[in-house]
């Protein structure tokens, strides 16, 4: 399995603090956002091979990370400088994809989130289902379902509908952005584009994907925190006590 980080974003919520340094490295407790997520995922062993997709002004420093850790992390420069020329979530998917002729299974993440539980439990539910997988989460709020993609789920968490940003939410399942796709799934994505699958978030595609595959919600079995704007990445930096296995 590859595990892919999206990390091509501009942070500009977060500004000045990610101006001119991307968000993923900045540091919650003695390690970087990245650090908390990729080094929980490489000590479950099935892991061959982190791909980080970056766009060009924060290039260097995710390579300069990269070459400061213990595994295998090629970075990707999606070529792209400004807010308004970015690629992506999906678009910078299939680029990496191509760019590197990526071949496997891919765990999919993004590379601005703390989590408390380790994503090794989300591998072992994939491999027990054989099926791509995402994550859910309950959301009780209504005026945060319609921010987040929004699950419609039938037996045995099987994925019948997911709708980003809804109007009218149809449940309170939300799909937060982790992503397991099996091989011959994700190898549709230039499909998908085609055939009009928005490029933007990267629930795009399970919105997509779940109407042509068998695809599966695991529930999240902790906290997430999300860091978008600088009292998020405060909250953060005073709650977060460490990954619990």
């Amino acid at each position: 399995m590859i595990c892919l980080i999206l990390a091509a974003g501009y942070a500009t919520r977060l500004y000045p603090l990610t101006e001119n340094f991307p968000k993923p490295l900045l540091k919650v407790g003695e390690k970087t956002i990245l650090d908390h997520l990729t080094d929980d995922i490489n000590s479950g062993g099935r892991v061959k091979e982190f791909v980080v997709v970056s766009n060009h002004k924060y290039a260097h420093h995710f390579e300069q990370w990269a070459n400061s850790k213990p595994y295998k992390i090629t970075v990707v420069d999606d070529g792209t400088s400004t807010n308004d020329t970015r690629l992506g979530a999906v678009n910078d998917i299939r680029f990496a994809i191509d760019k590197l002729s990526l071949d496997d299974d891919m765990l999919i993440i993004a590379g601005d989130n703390v989590l408390d539980f380790s994503l090794n439990r989300f591998v072992e539910y994939s491999e027990k289902k054989n099926a791509s997988c995402v994550m859910k989460y309950y959301e009780k709020d209504d005026n945060r379902l319609k921010k987040c993609g929004v699950l419609e789920l039938g037996d045995e968490d099987l994925i019948l509908n997911m709708e980003e940003k809804p109007e009218n939410p149809k449940s309170n399942w939300c799909c937060p952005p982790f992503y397991i796709y099996k091989k011959e799934d994700i190898e549709r994505i230039s499909e998908a584009i085609n055939e009009g699958c928005g490029v933007d978030a990267p629930g795009s595609l399970v919105s997509w994907m779940c109407k042509k595959s068998n695809v599966y919600a695991f529930e999240m079995p902790g906290s997430r925190y999300d860091i978008g704007n600088l009292e998020s990445y405060e909250k953060v930096q005073k709650e977060y006590k460490g990954i619990t296995k």
